[in-house]
């Protein structure tokens, strides 16, 4: 049975890989099986956070513990169940809505073209239409099984805040607040611009010491976002929650005046994120401020990844 599912796991991963498109949800619901789901978006998520990333892929290295005897089911399941638990999972309530978050979040900043779905130039689109898609998340529930009062539910517990609502004539729509691949969006009618340095005096970028001279060398990518992100904080306050990850171990700090001043467009999300598309997709290193390493925040001299 194993080999079966490595073997149809794989078959759609080549399928994605050779692809530009991200129609992953699209076969979610050609799979019966709870275990399937779990090893498939235990992958699918290593592929997305990828895609904000810099340097070499780890792929292939998350299709290799999946097969190798450290990885399997039982270790799939268990990587899903801990993500759960980050956004609050628990019982088994919780675990219901932390994947009807965890889908929603995939659909709204990626997927709404492939779905065909009706989605405003600011990103808002119909709760009811999403009610309608013929997917299920990510416990294996069909999303039109939902109700409207449970994505309400999953907006208010997810700790990053990366969704608004918003009633408009009788209706609620939602959209997920940056994170975006889908063209679709414009960035004027997302975000709210940065006009100021002395608005945001910290502007940093978390990322790991493999990627850093890949960086140095050809400026920060928003790879297949429509945006590089930045935080408004270091990762240990209080106040930021969102746009870095907690494991980062390289800080890049971007010199917002400078930036500004040369004509590169920054932007706010809702939930705090510093955006920018930069200059044609890239910041280049020219407006790096500094770098420090993380968390015993040392400086770290360019110039020695550079020669």
């Amino acid at each position: 049975m194993f080999a079966s599912l490595a073997g149809g796991t794989f078959g759609i991963l080549r399928h994605f890989r050779s692809s530009s498109s991200l129609p992953f949800v699209a076969y979610y619901t050609s799979y019966s099986s709870l275990i399937k789901f779990h090893a498939l978006t235990s992958i699918m998520d290593s592929i997305n956070y990828n895609r904000n990333s810099h340097g070499s892929s780890s792929f292939s290295t998350s299709a290799r513990s999946f097969r190798s005897g450290g990885g399997g089911r039982g270790s799939a399941m268990k990587e899903s169940h801990g993500r759960s638990r980050g956004r609050g999972g628990g019982g088994g309530g919780q675990d219901r809505i932390d994947a009807l978050g965890r889908l929603l979040t995939r659909i709204l900043r990626h997927m709404a073209s492939q779905l065909n779905l009706n989605m405003r130039s600011d990103g808002y689109v119909k709760v009811q239409d999403l009610l309608r898609l013929n997917l299920k998340t990510f416990a294996n529930v069909p999303i039109s099984s939902h109700t409207v009062d449970d994505i309400k539910e999953a907006v208010r517990r997810d700790n990053k805040q990366r969704f608004s609502l918003l009633e408009e004539n009788g209706e609620l729509l939602i959209r997920a607040n940056q994170g975006h691949t889908v063209t679709l969006v414009e960035t004027e009618s997302l975000l709210k611009p940065i006009l100021s340095a002395e608005e945001f005096p910290v502007c940093v970028h978390g990322t790991y010491k493999k990627n850093l001279k890949s960086i140095l060398e050809s400026g920060l990518k928003r790879m297949q976002r429509l945006h590089v992100h930045f935080s408004c904080g270091l990762p240990t306050d209080g106040e930021v929650i969102s746009g870095m990850r907690r494991d980062v171990n390289i800080l890049i700090f971007l010199d917002v005046r400078k930036a500004l001043e040369g004509g590169m467009k920054l932007y706010i999300s809702d939930n705090k994120v510093i955006l920018t598309e930069g200059f044609d997709g890239v910041v280049p290193v020219e407006y790096i401020e500094r770098i420090e390493s993380w968390p015993d925040r040392k400086l770290i001299a360019i110039e020695t990844y550079l020669t």
